[in-house]
């Protein structure tokens, strides 16, 4: 009788990475990611814009550009519900139901928080509601969403409302990741330009506005954000980047490079709005 052939022990994960530079560690690649953005997500935190917005008037003009933002990090939350959940009539079980369960926890939040008054809101119509408490003019980003709801292309929605040239370079940035970026590009730049970014940007904002009687609605959309994507959001997004790249060099590259290219989308923002405020 032969005896039976010998079986090759499986080699180890790092052993499998060292022989395949195409196979990485999940974990060190993204804290090498993390490092490799830290210079500019630290400019960016560092910027002056936080200090500069210290009056009404200032505070008016800061949201008129920042609005749009709050908008287009839908499109992002929404491209990936798309990926990582069934959004189709003929339902189907997620392959990654973690993942499933965190951007179906961010669309919660985002699209049916309830606001101060105990009501269901999306954080956009929270949001003009705190510019309209504040005096600042939404009229042409509402003038923008009523031409998205009657499906105007996004360039063509931005000229004809007149939204501001420094926000459409944003938006643009925003939503040609969304629209083309992979899911991997998505996630990336869903975290690192907006998740982990925003508790401490908006940080530096609201001392200056949590006892301003005049932006109370303001001051609560900030400590929102703060709350949800400190404690919950940006926590689980890390997560969920960590599994989608899993051991692929490739996909962790992509990331690096989605991420980079939406923090410097934000300093562009920052600078060309600090601009404006004079």
């Amino acid at each position: 009788m032969p005896l039976p052939a010998r079986t090759r022990p499986e080699p180890s994960r790092a052993l499998r990475t060292a022989n395949d530079p195409q196979i990485v560690d999940p974990e060190t690649s993204y804290e090498e990611l993390r490092a490799a953005i830290a210079p500019a997500r630290a400019r960016l935190l560092a910027h002056p814009l936080y200090d500069a917005v210290d009056d009404l008037p200032r505070l008016r003009r800061f949201m008129g550009f920042h609005v749009y933002a709050v908008w287009d990090f839908m499109c992002l939350a929404k491209r990936l519900q798309r990926e990582l959940t069934s959004v189709v009539p003929l339902w189907r079980p997620p392959r990654h139901p973690a993942l499933a369960r965190f951007i179906n926890g961010v669309i919660l939040g985002e699209e049916s928080d309830l606001g101060p008054d105990g009501e269901p809101i999306s954080h956009c119509e929270l949001y003009l509601g705190a510019m309209d408490e504040v005096g600042a003019d939404t009229s042409r980003a509402r003038r923008y969403l009523a031409l998205i709801g009657d499906d105007a292309a996004a360039p063509d929605a931005m000229a004809v409302a007149g939204v501001p040239l420094a926000a459409r370079a944003f938006m643009r940035h925003t939503l040609a990741t969304a629209l083309d970026g992979d899911a991997v590009e998505v996630l990336a730049s869903f975290l690192f330009g907006r998740e982990d970014l925003i508790p401490e940007m908006f940080a530096r904002l609201l001392p200056r506005w949590r006892d301003a009687g005049s932006a109370r609605r303001f001051t609560y959309y900030v400590e929102r954000h703060i709350e949800l994507d400190g404690d919950d959001h940006g926590p689980a997004a890390r997560r969920a980047l960590i599994e989608l790249a899993g051991t692929s060099a490739p996909a962790w590259a992509r990331a690096a490079q989605a991420a980079q290219g939406a923090i410097a989308a934000r300093i562009a923002l920052w600078d060309q709005v600090l601009a404006e405020l004079g």
